[in-house]
């Protein structure tokens, strides 16, 4: 009787012991620190599909339409169900609040959208060409933060603009291409400006493998 307590208990033992590892996996951290991504879980009751309209597209010049396709690490295969976070400045170079905001709202305004790809890993958002910082060297930008299933939420690189004349060389040579190159070239469309920005799951993000 002894002996099959033995048993049972190391049983148990090593159960839990792989129990431990399989959850070490999933918990795993990937893409390095990122202040502020928790942004991304802010949505609320907002049902999320593949395509949304941030705060003053109708009354903001120009116009962008920004849509992508998500793809696994190979680069060819969809994913779906992939979480974009997306937020900008408005056209002073502010992050624009209106004063009630919480979480997160209170830095990165309420210019903000959510997208989650369809089965075939597209996704658009509409919004507006942002303004970069009063009296700053960065180029305008576009924030991006993705949550995949089974992963946590990292930054990926910023959206910014091929036409820039702040995109220096120099700025261009220090993108880390986090999930594919951010830099983007638009076609007009009437009084809208389309660009693409396709994401590639774990390219160049770190400890991801």
């Amino acid at each position: 009787m002894r002996y099959v307590a033995y048993i049972l208990c190391f049983f148990l033992i090593e159960l839990s012991c792989q129990s431990q590892t399989n959850n070490n996996k999933s918990n795993k951290i990937v893409g390095g620190p990122c202040e502020g991504c928790e942004a991304i879980f802010e949505f609320g009751n907002k049902v999320i599909t593949s395509i949304d309209t941030l705060p003053n597209f109708q009354i903001q010049e120009p116009k962008l339409k920004i849509s992508g396709v998500a793809f696994q690490k190979d680069g060819k295969t969809p994913a779906k169900n992939v979480l974009i976070y997306i937020y900008h400045t408005n056209r002073e170079g502010i992050y624009e609040t209106k004063g009630n905001e919480k979480g997160w709202a209170k830095r990165h305004g309420f210019i903000r959208g959510w997208a989650k790809t369809d089965a075939k890993g597209n996704y658009t958002f509409f919004t507006f060409r942002p303004a970069a910082y009063p009296e700053g060297r960065e180029p305008e930008h576009i924030h991006l933060i993705i949550k995949e299933p089974n992963r946590n939420e990292y930054y990926i690189d910023d959206i910014v603009f091929i036409d820039d004349a702040k995109l220096t060389k120099s700025e261009k040579n220090n993108l880390k291409n986090r999930a594919g190159s951010g830099v983007v070239e638009f076609i007009k469309d009437n009084d809208i400006l389309l660009v693409k920005r396709n994401i590639v799951l774990g390219l160049n993000i770190p400890n991801y493998n």
